[in-house]
């Protein structure tokens, strides 16, 4: 069995931001990536410095490529089907039926969206449909937003987006503004769409249930997330709620409830973007090197 002094779980941003601290403390470091990237279905990333405008995946294969250049640095192409142990005695078991120790853990593994169940919607994701205004929203040139209600949380969406373009928000039966809320819509000038959508088609156009179509030039909406892999819960990472879903609880410096296991990421957020998970992976890639250097 191979010996690592950490196991970064998640080849992502946030994954080989943690790698690339601990490579350059010359630690022993395995990355175990399964390929699924977050923001796979998007063409061009944004909001993240020195990186604006490029596509998502060139930027990680350009990161993978710095961070594998370091000789203490290995990647497993592939997922890691379950751990346990403690601290300085970990077991991960991967998917080719091998087995490898880790000293320390970091999860970056990162979240799936759960989108809502509309005819069309899951096509667009990431093209047309979109859930962060500062990612995709000034792209949109300052053309017509639609947001798509999940819930009470739309709101959130709803009294954004107008700094980006004139924006309505589609209740489609999962709330209804109160008083407050409405006036709060009115004073940013959001426009109020109570008829159910039938489906997405074109580009962003919302066919709704009395026939009617509506052009926009993007499409928002809040997924609910779920953690894309079971391995916080097997180790027993204690986890907070946010609005969107669940996500492990981690002190300012990145560790989690469980001595020896750090996490980080969009699984250690309750929202984040691409530079957040970068700032908090470089974290967690530090405070496991001072957990190495200060047992």
């Amino acid at each position: 069995m191979s010996h690592y002094d950490v196991a970064v779980i998640g080849g992502s941003y946030a994954g080989l931001a943690a790698s690339l601290q601990l490579a350059r403390a010359r630690r022993k470091v395995l990355i175990i990536d399964a390929g699924l990237r977050r923001n796979r279905f998007a063409a061009t990333s944004h909001g993240f410095l020195g990186q604006d405008g490029r596509s998502p995946g060139e930027i990680v294969e350009q990161a993978r490529a710095q961070v594998l250049a370091y000789p203490t640095v290995t990647i497993h192409h592939g997922r890691a089907e379950s751990a346990r142990g403690e601290k300085n005695d970990f077991s991960i078991w991967l998917d080719d039926g091998t087995a490898v120790q880790a000293r320390r853990l970091v999860l970056a593994t990162g979240v799936s969206d759960i989108l809502p169940e509309i005819p069309g919607l899951a096509e667009r994701w990431g093209r047309h449909v979109f859930h962060c205004p500062y990612c995709h929203g000034y792209e949109l040139n300052g053309g017509r937003i639609a947001v798509i209600a999940v819930g009470e949380v739309s709101m959130h969406h709803a009294l954004m987006l107008p700094d980006w373009g004139d924006t309505t928000l589609f209740t489609n039966g999962r709330f209804t503004p109160d008083r407050q809320q409405t006036e709060a819509l009115a004073a940013r000038g959001t426009h109020v769409e109570s008829t159910s959508i039938s489906a997405l088609e074109g580009e962003a156009e919302i066919v709704l249930a009395d026939g009617r179509r509506l052009a926009f030039a993007g499409v928002f909406t809040a997924p609910t997330t779920v953690p894309s892999s079971p391995l916080a819960e097997q180790l027993g990472c204690a986890f907070k709620d946010g609005p969107l879903g669940r996500y492990v609880d981690v002190s300012p410096m990145m560790e989690s409830s469980v001595n020896g296991v750090f996490a980080c990421g969009d699984l250690a957020r309750m929202a984040g973007s691409v530079s957040i998970a970068v700032g908090d992976g470089a974290m967690a890639g530090v405070s496991t090197h001072r957990s190495l250097m200060f047992e």
